[in-house]
């Protein structure tokens, strides 16, 4: 049984850093009626393994307290849950390791050969912004690696 759970997990976490390394999308759109929000895919999938990880947790700690009351136990796992997760949520959602923020698109034209290709745009770093831009330059790869090589120049922290 204990093997068995073991492979499953194994198979997860393989499935994790697949999609981890294979996001094409740094920015997702999420729009349903009014409801607009864009979402940095890499510190969503941080926080769903996250979530993920507290359940084992916080469950050895309900075993560990089950001579207790079911209330108390659930309000000292809890508690629990939120000492050790609130440092791993901080870290997840204000770490400037994971703030370069990309956007991806098919199909464009280069703003700078103009040639039609896959098109890249850096949105946001530490000291760079272009999440309110209202005419986005989408740049082919090689240009974009050029633009990229002169944010860096400029003194732009892309990481």
């Amino acid at each position: 049984m204990a093997a068995f759970l073991i492979d499953k997990i194994n198979t997860k976490i393989m499935f994790i850093f697949y999609i981890w390394y294979n996001i094409d999308i740094k920015c997702l759109n999420i729009i349903n009626n009014y409801f607009f929000m864009k979402i940095n895919l890499k510190r969503y999938f941080l926080y769903l393994i996250r979530w993920q990880l507290s359940t084992p947790i916080l469950a050895v700690v309900l075993i560990w307290l089950a001579s207790f009351n079911k209330w108390t136990a659930t309000v000292v796992a809890n508690l629990i849950g939120g000492l050790i997760f609130f440092w791993v949520d901080s870290f997840i959602f204000k770490s400037k390791i994971l703030s370069s923020q990309w956007e991806v698109k098919d199909n464009i034209n280069c703003s700078d050969c103009g040639k039609i290709a896959r098109g890249y745009r850096l949105v946001k770093t530490i000291n760079y912004d272009k999440t309110e831009d209202r005419e986005p330059k989408f740049r082919c790869e090689e240009c974009s690696i050029k633009k990229t090589e002169q944010l860096v120049e400029n003194g732009v922290n892309v990481k």
